[in-house]
């Protein structure tokens, strides 16, 4: 009889690739390149920005940009920085730690969504490379396992997902409003025309489950000016003036 032993949860043997969950080394160099414009780390800033606002970010998940994530495949280090991460559960920290980068398993959840934002100067979105060090889309699918990714284009205003099906991104179609549903978050995703930080553009926004746009800061300011504007004219109306005199 031969009895055969469990894996171990923190390797893996996939597409006859070993990947482990380690932790990078301390001195380990990870990528410090500059974003490639303006807009992706402001693009990214939005998405966040709403999602706390809404309640909907607590301290044990993780959502950053341009942050590596990390695996070693056949005794290498690989790591790919997304321009956006949503990651629903990690460990917490020790107190004073900073997290330089974030290993799924190791460390937490698989994350939940990454997003990529097309830039002139990149090209690798697409990347089905299977060899060290992977494309892109290798990474993310075949290695890392990442329920959904996202490729935002600014140029065209477009923006496509994917879902992780029996191991392989399948394209998902939006709805009649060309948004997304994500059944994990109870949200939807989708692109959106208008200003933010005194820039004119697509940006990529959530709206809940009744259609309701999650609103960033100022709008949420101007929001409550104009419900204040309209409760004084109301008060108006009746002869009553909102501090407290008498319209008569």
């Amino acid at each position: 009889m031969v009895v055969t032993q469990p894996q171990h949860p923190l390797v893996i043997q996939r597409d006859r690739l070993k990947i482990t969950w380690e932790k990078l080394p301390d001195d380990f160099s990870l990528p410090d390149d500059p974003v490639d414009n303006h807009l992706q780390p402001l693009l990214a800033e939005a998405l966040r920005e709403s999602l706390e606002l809404a309640g909907l970010f607590s301290e044990s998940m993780l959502i950053a940009t341009n942050f590596g994530i990390c695996a070693t495949v056949a005794d290498k280090a690989v790591v790919k920085a997304p321009d956006w991460v949503y990651i629903p559960e990690v460990k917490p920290l020790s107190e004073g730690v900073i997290r330089r980068s974030y290993t799924p398993r190791l460390e937490g959840d698989i994350p939940l969504m990454v997003l990529e934002f097309i830039s002139e100067t990149e090209g690798t979105e697409y990347s089905i490379n299977p060899h060290y060090p992977y494309g892109k889309w290798y990474f993310y699918e075949r290695i890392i396992q990442v329920p959904l990714y996202g490729i935002f284009q600014p140029e065209t205003k477009t923006l496509d997902l994917f879902r992780l099906v029996d191991g392989r991104y399948e394209p998902q179609v939006p709805d009649e409003n060309s948004r997304f549903w994500i059944p994990e978050m109870n949200l939807f995703l989708g692109t959106w025309d208008g200003q933010r930080s005194n820039l004119s553009t697509t940006w990529l926004r959530w709206w809940d489950s009744s259609g309701n746009l999650l609103l960033w800061g100022r709008e949420q300011i101007e929001q409550e000016r104009q419900r204040a504007e309209r409760l004084t004219a109301q008060l108006r109306a009746l002869g009553v003036e909102p501090d407290g005199g008498s319209g008569e």
